[in-house]
């Protein structure tokens, strides 16, 4: 195994851990909420009272960052390596699993964790050893 020394970027990696980390814990002390996004996301699925504009917003800064970023930082395009049957499969498969784990990768490996939750450690634990089977499936196994 070899680093990709020209896509390997620990600063701007470990500044957008501090941001989220400090975006997780702000929406929690503000809302009392977790910053999990399937859980904002399903929130819209059943909405009730005044949640639909909060979650909504949460929504449209997720999509809103990246565009607002570019304008400040060079970035690359990025680039997908799968056809959109694939992907559209992989997406039904993070839904499923993120229904069945109860959350998703932020709510649990971000918010979880920093609360000590043995059910997050479990749920993180899982989805990493599953994404990297997977990856070694599709890489060494069927490649």
């Amino acid at each position: 195994m070899s680093i990709d020394w020209t896509h390997f970027t620990p600063g701007t990696s470990l500044v957008g851990g501090l941001l989220i980390g400090l975006a997780s814990a702000l929406f929690i002390l503000a809302n009392g909420r977790i910053a999990g996004i399937s859980g904002i996301l399903g929130g819209l699925l059943r909405p009730s009272g005044n949640d639909v504009v909060w979650r909504l917003a949460f929504l449209l800064g997720l999509i809103m960052a990246p565009a607002v970023a570019s304008l400040f930082i060079a970035t690359s395009a990025p680039t997908i390596d799968a056809n959109a049957e694939i992907l559209v499969i992989a997406g039904l498969l993070v839904g499923i699993g993120t229904r069945y784990g109860g959350g998703c990768t932020s709510g649990h490996g971000i918010c979880g964790l920093s609360r000590l939750s043995p059910r997050s450690l479990i749920a993180t634990l899982a989805f990493m050893a599953s994404g990297m089977a997977i990856v070694f499936v599709m890489r060494h196994l069927l490649a």
